[in-house]
């Protein structure tokens, strides 16, 4: 991107065009990336309050609502995800009115002291309601480690001491502090680390708080977030109570009704499929984010990815019957025998001890996955050392030289400088003290209580040298593209093959491992929001703190709560009928413990498994990037060389079998139109409306599922009882096997 080298520069929305506005100012918006010169103002007042009583009133209540919300739907067969963007909108009038009619008090807080603050500082401000909407989202995060209490006390039946589960959740969410600290220079200070999605962050908070006069026959950001959201949260009544089949509608399967074949190849949800769309925002925007705040060249790279593998080489393993695959169903994250029936795993595991039952193993048979799914975990390995290799060819000089830069602040965009000049940066040490603790609470969980978590003192820092390491290339491309990478797959094949047969201590692990990198990227996004807009580091700092106590605390205590006073929790052979206490999620998490630390990697992908060949992706993967970069060494002029991304390429169908094909088809659709065709012919109104777009349909989205629930659905009060009330997308033949003889329950028989 071109730099602006006239004065300073701000936008206004005065018009449908960007007018450009001179001040006296003697700074410039050289920020190199234009999607942040388009959005983020370069205007600060640091005298706006920002940890003032509202902010700690709201922003603590925001986040515990949110865990406990959270954490209560989580358990349920239909699961709710509520983020943070139903905070930062609702707080907002409840901000106004604190500021109305609260008493322009000042209290102190203790009489020996200084410490004093005033109830009523002034109108509610933006950097307020930032920092209230960072409280907000350490609720809206889950607790990834609660799912291992849960495995353990509602899935293997044990015991687990409280607070040694209490500190395993609270250390898994916090080791990531130590990680940002080291990276922030990296990934907040460089103007190239824009972070894509903190965009429909500042779009918003812009559309909430700014002042603009309406043109004639126009509307103001806040009008048109206001239109959107309403007709967002009226449509969702469709999709989500009167009509969920529209969510993914196949056509292929209501034409060829007994066809096997033909629904495998159309179904949306279990098959390949052609032809299937959705009319639903939560279709186009789940699993992947949205669209709208995804850059185009991610979104195209990711959908090229997608088609290779869904359409090229799925197929191509399918029918040639790569792996047996004809005995299973095309797309499947279950496992299965030999003979194409679901694994029975009660014959393989010791529930006593949490260990392998070698013999009970070689009596039943060999874990198969669908062929998809076993090519999936080789693009995964792929994707892992690609994205390494691909930070370290095209990133490498500029990180070098951004490490050189870090000791003499050599970054000069408008917005490092707007912060070097105002506020005091976090010190260091601040970082590194609270990442000496929390590591040392990990090495004292590992050794004591029992060791019941079967990982010891080693394994615990084994996964944080994984975590950090992995971070920043993790951070760059999260930071860049929008899309995040996970280390879920690597950590339970490291530990899988280091320690096996010990499915606690492989989901510990993972969760070390896994966890503390996605929590390091989590911090350094709300650093780079809050660097956007001006809200001083220590506060930001403070907030994540103190919101990461609060909601780990709340998702433990709501999850142990329901674990002992629910009866029969996640065992749907237990359960009454209609109950709707299932535990979809954890029961995934479950099986993942048996396969890679019950039955271990060496018998899935190693000597003693039938996938061994899928190691040969980390050499593809370590190697994938190399040719893109020698092409892009040899022509320059050609900048559309640079773009081609060849981990977003292989890890673009990453999100199956989880989504959907419908989800990346729809999501494909919808972002290409605005993110390419828009953006470029309709520059001004995608600069104004694009993110406000994003942000009215998914809080329209929320809010009408939140109500639906509360209202109707938690009552047994369901919609019209017809064909499309079913939330499917009718294609029960989708996930037949076509080999001959295998007999499935509710498929024919090939001869």
């Amino acid at each position: 991107m071109e730099h602006q080298d006239s004065k300073l520069i701000t936008l206004s929305y005065q018009t449908k065009n960007i007018d450009i506005h001179e001040t006296s100012d003697d700074e410039v918006n050289d920020s190199p990336i234009e999607q942040v010169r388009l959005t983020v103002p370069i205007v600060d007042d640091p005298t706006l309050p920002c940890l003032t009583f509202r902010t700690w009133v709201l922003g603590i209540t925001s986040c515990a609502v949110l865990s406990f919300l959270n954490q209560f739907f989580h358990y349920r067969q239909n699961s709710l995800h509520i983020s943070s963007l139903t905070a930062q909108i609702l707080v907002l009038p409840l901000g106004n009115l604190m500021a109305t009619y609260l008493p322009n008090r000042t209290l102190v807080l203790f009489p020996s002291t200084k410490w004093s603050f005033s109830l009523n500082p002034g109108p509610f401000n933006i950097k307020e309601h930032v920092l209230i909407t960072i409280f907000a989202n350490s609720g809206s995060t889950n607790v990834y480690a609660v799912n291992i209490i849960t495995i353990v006390k509602a899935f293997y039946h044990g015991q687990i001491h409280p607070f040694a589960a209490l500190l395993l959740a609270h250390t898994t969410q916090m080791l990531g502090y130590g990680w940002a600290g080291i990276y922030r220079k990296f990934l907040v200070d460089s103007p190239y680390m824009w972070w894509p999605n903190n965009l429909v962050q500042v779009s918003l908070f812009r559309a909430l708080h700014d002042d603009e006069v309406r043109q004639k026959g126009g509307l103001t950001r806040l009008q048109f977030f206001l239109m959107v959201f309403i007709s967002s949260l009226a449509y969702y009544i469709v999709p989500n109570y009167l009509f969920p089949s529209i969510t993914a509608l196949s056509l292929v399967c209501w034409i060829w009704k007994d066809s096997v074949t033909a629904q495998i190849i159309g179904a949306g949800r279990d098959g390949l499929g052609v032809g299937s769309f959705a009319l639903d925002w939560s279709t186009v925007a789940s699993f992947l984010q949205s669209p709208l705040a995804t850059p185009a060249f991610a979104i195209i790279n990711i959908m090229l990815g997608f088609v290779i593998v869904v359409y090229i080489l799925t197929p191509v393993a399918y029918w040639t019957n790569s792996y047996e695959a004809r005995r299973f169903p095309i797309i499947s994250s279950h496992v299965f025998t030999d003979d194409g029936e679901k694994y029975d795993v009660s014959r393989i595991l010791n529930f006593t001890t949490y260990e392998f039952n070698q013999r009970g193993y070689d009596g039943y048979s060999k874990i198969n996955l669908s062929v998809f799914f076993a090519y999936s975990y080789g693009l995964s390995f792929a994707t892992l050392v690609a994205t390494v290799s691909h930070v370290v060819f095209f990133h490498g000089s500029t990180i070098w030289q951004q490490t050189k830069s870090t000791f003499r602040d050599k970054f000069s965009d408008v917005h490092y400088r707007i912060m070097k000049k105002s506020y005091e940066a976090v010190p260091q040490w601040w970082f590194y003290m609270l990442s000496s603790i929390v590591v040392g609470l990990a090495v004292l969980i590992s050794q004591g209580f029992g060791k019941q978590f079967q990982l010891p003192y080693w394994g615990v820092l084994l996964a944080i040298g994984l975590a950090l390491f992995f971070t920043l290339p993790v951070g760059v491309i999260m930071a860049t593209t929008n899309q995040q990478l996970g280390l879920n797959i690597i950590a339970e094949l490291i530990i899988g093959y280091i320690y096996p047969g010990k499915p606690l201590a492989n989901v510990v692990f993972k969760t070390y491992g896994y966890i503390s990198a996605a929590q390091a990227v989590m911090f350094l996004q709300d650093f780079k929001l809050g660097h956007y807009m001006k809200v001083p580091p220590k506060s930001m700092f403070v907030v994540q703190l103190v919101g990461t106590v609060v909601a780990t605390s709340v998702y433990f205590g709501t999850a142990w709560w329901l674990l002992t006073t629910v009866e029969h929790i996640c065992d749907p052979s237990k359960l009454t009928k209609g109950s709707p206490w299932t535990c979809p999620g954890d029961d995934i998490f479950y099986n993942a413990s048996i396969i890679w630390g019950v039955v271990g990697p060496v018998r899935m992908f190693g000597r003693l498994g039938l996938y061994s060949k899928m190691n040969y992706f980390f050499l593809i993967g370590i190697v994938a990037p190399l040719p893109v970069w020698i092409l892009s060494r040899m022509f320059p002029e050609k900048k559309w060389i640079k773009l081609v991304h060849m981990p977003l390429i292989i890890g673009g169908a990453g999100a199956l079998p989880a989504a959907r094909v419908v989800n990346y088809w729809c999501w494909g659709s919808v972002g290409v139109l605005f993110n390419v065709f828009v953006y470029r012919r309709y520059k001004g109104w995608w600069a104004r409306h694009n993110y406000i777009l994003s942000a009215g349909l998914d809080a329209g989205v929320a809010f009408m599922a939140i109500l639906c629930y509360f209202t109707l659905q938690m009552w047994n009060v369901n919609g019209p009882k017809w064909w499309g009330a079913q939330l499917d997308d009718h294609c029960p033949l989708a996930s037949c096997p076509t080999a001959p003889g295998i007999q499935v329950e509710g498929c024919p028989v090939f001869q």
